[in-house]
């Protein structure tokens, strides 16, 4: 199975048109994210405040940014992007939060088949409300779980491209060691959910007495094997 991060393209045109994976659509306050040893998503959480994501949230596969993430971005569209969807995007600037006293770069970005957007270039072209509405959402939306967030300037799209190359270099330099730390986990995982699954239903009558180690076998392996990775 391909891995969203690992296996996925980041697109031709680097480092300012690209390929993206969504984890979050335009209008969700359902917060996805990148299940690292899987590929898969899952739900990190539900947003406590009353706000909902103001553009396509996800990120560009076979990044590593400072964060220790694939880079964010937040692509600009007229409609909602389906979960782990590819898209086409350019980029054109860059807002960087502080949040809990780390430096977050979000790359913002425009999809390249969307007429509506396409043609801009600059972040500084968008209606300057559009602009507010992005960094406003990042400002509040962790308010009502005791969490303050800074939101900078939005920087131009050059800014935006020196993090995407930065972050292109830190993945490709660390490839092997994440691919690896990650194939393990999901190793790990696929071997405890298949004893769980084998101890149940049709495989007991083989493992009889033997089915209850086997589970405790097979759990006690990948907390291991989990904490090696």
């Amino acid at each position: 199975m391909l891995h969203a991060w690992h296996d996925v393209s980041p697109g031709d045109g680097l480092p300012r048109d690209f390929q993206a994976v969504i984890e979050i659509p335009l209008g969700s306050n359902v917060k996805y994210e990148l299940d690292k040893p899987s590929g898969r998503l899952k739900v990190d959480r539900i947003i406590h405040s009353a706000v909902f994501y103001p553009a396509n949230y996800g990120f560009i596969p076979q990044t590593y940014a400072d964060v220790n993430d694939p880079l964010d971005v937040l692509v600009l569209c007229q409609e909602p992007v389906q979960p782990l969807a590819l898209i086409k995007a350019r980029a054109i600037g860059l807002m960087t939060m502080i949040d809990s006293g780390a430096s977050d770069d979000k790359v913002i970005a425009v999809a390249t088949n969307d007429p509506e957007f396409n043609s801009y270039v600059e972040a500084n072209e968008l209606p300057p409300h559009r602009l507010l509405v992005l960094k406003r959402f990042f400002q509040d939306y962790k308010q009502l779980e005791g969490k303050q967030v800074q939101v900078e300037d939005i920087r131009p799209a050059y800014a935006a491209i020196k993090v995407i190359e930065n972050s292109l270099a830190r993945y490709k330099q660390e490839r092997d060691k994440l691919r690896a730390k990650d194939g393990r986990l999901y190793n790990a995982l696929f071997y405890a959910l298949n004893s769980v699954l084998t101890c149940s239903g049709r495989g007991r009558r083989f493992l009889r007495g033997g089915s209850a180690c086997a589970c405790r076998l097979g759990a006690s392996k990948f907390i291991g094997r989990s904490k090696l990775a």
